[in-house]
């Protein structure tokens, strides 16, 4: 047994399965290392970005891959395109995962496989150093995540891409290379071709090491929302000021970072946060104001409450 049959024999998913196909080497072995271990309960889902012209090629390489595994294939075309100011990758992120979520649904699924490896936590956690990030953005990649009533499966995190590929040329199945992948105008492009390679001259099992790091991360993280959550519990939701007062500044900081999120999807910068709490100990009269740009909204203060709304 190599090392994806091994990954996949310890996956232990929700049945019947979805998998995340793209057409490329990746999900394609996922889809095919899945449909194997649970015949008649793996249907395969994939996302028509629209972004190029290639999307056709990746299309009608899915319809034939599941036609000649005898794999239900549902599809779906969306509009990627990105907002002013919103990055095409976090565009085409949004739609796909809406999307994925839609067909699940219809189809009656709750658990969705994604094909993400090794190499895409590294280029993630790389990523999430580059800008800052705190530990939910070092976790990287969890292993399972729920949203929306649905469990997102990565079941081959401890995988390379390289390995992915021997093994699909092992059982004679093609796929289809993203021409975008080779765009260098694209962050991850960037670091696949020019920082992996490099790292892996200096530290050849980093790919291990760094997932050591996300995972222990996540645990962190983990741990900080559990503590918010209690630390919610006698603020009140929304929180009570002078409740908040009586946090050590790190842990009103971890408190209204896990409301905002929670209640209201709302991830304001460390900037904006460190200018809340800052307004937060001022706040000690009747007549102290609290009006702050956070996030796509405003928080305001009404009475002894911190309110956020999206409004003015």
């Amino acid at each position: 047994m190599n090392a994806l049959e091994q990954a996949i024999a310890a996956f232990s998913p929700g049945l019947p399965l979805a998998v995340a196909l793209s057409g490329g080497a990746d999900s394609s072995a996922l889809l095919l290392a899945c449909a194997r271990r649970w015949p008649g309960q793996v249907q395969a889902l994939h996302v028509h970005h629209g972004l190029q012209a290639a999307a056709d090629t990746f299309e009608r390489h899915c319809v034939d891959l599941c036609a000649r595994l005898s794999i239900p294939l549902h599809a779906r075309r969306v509009d990627a395109r990105h907002a002013s100011g919103e990055s095409p990758e976090a565009a085409a992120r949004r739609a796909r995962y809406a999307a994925l979520a839609a067909l699940a649904r219809e189809q009656g699924i709750a658990d969705i496989a994604l094909a993400h490896q090794a190499d895409d936590q590294a280029e993630t956690l790389l990523i999430a150093l580059a800008r800052g990030a705190g530990l939910a953005g070092l976790a990287a990649m969890p292993a399972l995540a729920l949203r929306g009533g649905l469990r997102y499966h990565r079941p081959l995190l401890a995988l390379t891409g390289a390995d992915l590929r021997l093994w699909l040329r092992a059982q004679g199945i093609a796929w289809t290379e993203d021409p975008s992948n080779s765009d260098m105008r694209f962050t991850r492009n960037r670091i696949r071709a020019g920082l992996l390679p490099a790292v892996q001259t200096l530290f050849p099992h980093f790919r291990t090491t760094f997932a050591r790091s996300a995972a222990h991360a996540a645990q962190a993280q983990e741990l900080l929302e559990q503590l918010a959550a209690q630390d919610l519990q006698s603020t009140g939701q929304p929180p009570r000021i002078v409740a908040l007062q009586a946090l050590a500044r790190a842990r009103q900081a971890n408190a209204l970072r896990h409301w905002l999120a929670t209640q209201h999807g709302c991830r304001p910068s460390a900037a904006q946060l460190e200018e809340l709490l800052d307004q937060i100990a001022c706040c000690t009269t009747r007549g102290h104001r609290i009006h702050l740009k956070l996030g796509g909204g405003f928080i305001k203060r009404q009475g002894t409450l911190l309110q956020w709304s999206v409004n003015n």
